[in-house]
């Protein structure tokens, strides 16, 4: 089981399905004790007694605010020790131009995607610094290191998980929180078939927005399996001092070293090459 540095609990966010599902599956597994939030607490098949599924909206500061204390106290009441680690994977995607895209579904986006985030940490992170050394994993997309055309909001909340998660870093550290992004790339999941899409027919984009979305979709169903990026967060879960980003697969880790060395326009040629043409 290895040296467990952050306890035996686990919450896991958008914990329904894809890789928030995969990672507390994984984690129940290898032992722990999981509580797992979504929309729906439903996950479709049968669990062990150590996963604890409940519905949370993230978006819903009450529903999150009185969720985090009942999942405290359940924690600390089954095993007498708290939340240990927190895995944040509740987020979806919008697909369109940026001009299309209204700042209603914007906010949407960030709503959950980010927003999403700060609100359960707001909550958990006072516990969290009770008890000692404590895990904060977020999410992220090579989307929040190289912005993705007709992707624009999605990337942008994306960016600005990575920007929360860095300052979380230099922020927790005094009090034993440890924080890491894992950037998963393309992956097989659900999450493809429920991206929102805004692509008027008379739109003057509507053309090369539905090839680069098509290229997306394509890439992702081919992509990694939800298990793959469920390993690497649960190795981060495992580490004393992770790294700040753990992009996953080998492919990712080596684009992310070249966009650090290459000018911002080749990077963004590439791009316009890899979903466009």
């Amino acid at each position: 089981m290895g040296s467990r540095p952050y306890g035996t609990n686990v919450l896991v966010t958008g914990a329904s399905s894809g890789i928030g599902l995969a990672c507390l599956l994984l984690f129940a597994r290898k032992g722990y004790h999981v509580w797992g939030v979504s929309r729906s607490a439903n996950i479709g098949q049968d669990v062990p007694d150590t996963v604890h599924l409940s519905s949370l909206d993230v978006t819903d500061d009450i529903m999150v605010a009185s969720g985090i204390e009942r999942i405290w106290s359940e924690a600390v009441d089954l095993t007498g020790d708290g939340i240990g680690t927190v895995v944040h994977c509740a987020g979806f995607g919008i697909g369109g131009a940026s001009e299309d895209t209204t700042a209603t579904a914007a906010l949407a986006q960030f709503d959950t995607n980010y927003l999403g985030i700060v609100r359960i940490n707001n909550a958990l992170l006072p516990h969290m610094r009770s008890r000692g050394p404590a895990m904060v994993i977020a999410l992220g997309s090579i989307a929040g290191r190289i912005s993705i055309p007709f992707q624009a909001h999605y990337s942008a909340s994306k960016f600005a998980v990575e920007a929360f998660m860095e300052a979380l870093r230099i922020e927790g550290k005094p009090f034993g929180i440890r924080s890491c992004v894992v950037e998963a790339g393309d992956t097989k999941t659900p999450f493809t078939g429920r991206r929102q899409m805004s692509i008027p027919s008379d739109s003057p984009y509507a053309d090369q927005a539905r090839k680069a979305i098509g290229k997306m979709e394509k890439d992702e169903q081919n992509g990694y399996a939800p298990s793959k990026v469920a390993s690497v967060v649960f190795n981060m879960a495992q580490r004393k001092n992770p790294p700040v980003r753990k992009p996953v697969g080998a492919g990712y880790a080596l684009l992310m070293f070249l966009k650090r060395l290459l000018p911002d326009r080749i990077a963004i040629w590439v791009v316009t090459k890899m979903y466009i043409g």
